[in-house]
């Protein structure tokens, strides 16, 4: 696996935060039946026991959102992306179906409540940083467009930032070209959650995108 890091100035801001980094090769597909029908399910148990005004008190969610008032971004205005699936999950019943890669990633984040980013690991070049967004850096998220990343989470490499909590970009973004995946759970306060939503993860990319030659890795301050 390619060098992560956390860089000085999220460390000292975020210091307890914890990447759970998962590299692997897999096997695309536009949909998978079977995942969609646990995801489904996954859904109607969120509807049933989860209201709106909770979201916020799930332990990940509440840490990322003090972390994001730390970096000084507002939470409320640019939304983490498991508080985002899970209000859509609540509001509308629902969460958009991309592909079986992406899919078992969303159904992660809205079991565990962490933001997750999911990667075509051969679009990165270099080296990964995760830092803080600075004025005016360019980022195009997946249908949002040009987003605002000035004190946001961000994860850089060599061409600069491709992945932020709020929204993945469009330059790493999993295609039907993709073969080696990256996926890292963001963990901005220390917390055993991390490692039961690592071996979700792993659970669902072997048995709903094939994947195999696993290298694992996680990232905290020292």
């Amino acid at each position: 696996m390619r060098r992560i890091s956390i860089n000085k100035e999220l460390a000292d801001k975020v210091p307890e935060i914890v990447l759970s980094c998962i590299k692997c090769d897999i096997e695309y597909q536009d949909q998978n039946g079977d995942l969609w029908e646990k995801i489904e399910s996954k859904i109607a148990e969120l509807n049933e026991n989860l209201r709106v005004e909770e979201i916020s008190k799930i332990p990940a969610i509440a840490a990322s959102r003090r972390a994001y008032k730390k970096c000084g971004k507002d939470p409320a205005r640019y939304r983490l992306s498991a508080e985002a699936l899970l209000r859509r999950v609540l509001k509308r019943g629902e969460i958009y179906q991309v592909n079986n890669v992406v899919d078992q990633l969303n159904l992660v984040s809205i079991s565990s409540g962490f933001s997750i980013g999911g990667y075509d690991a051969d679009s990165i070049e270099g080296d990964v940083t995760f830092g803080i967004g600075e004025k005016d850096e360019p980022y195009e998220g997946i249908g949002r467009g040009e987003l605002n990343i000035e004190f946001m989470p961000v994860f850089r490499d060599a061409k600069g930032a491709f992945g932020t909590p709020t929204s993945d970009s469009v330059r790493t973004c999993v295609t039907n070209k993709t073969k080696r995946f990256l996926m890292i759970i963001i963990a901005y306060e220390a917390t055993d959650a991390l490692k039961t939503a690592t071996g979700q993860a792993l659970d669902l990319l072997k048995k709903y995108a094939g994947a195999k030659n696993f290298e694992l890795k996680t990232i905290q301050v020292i």
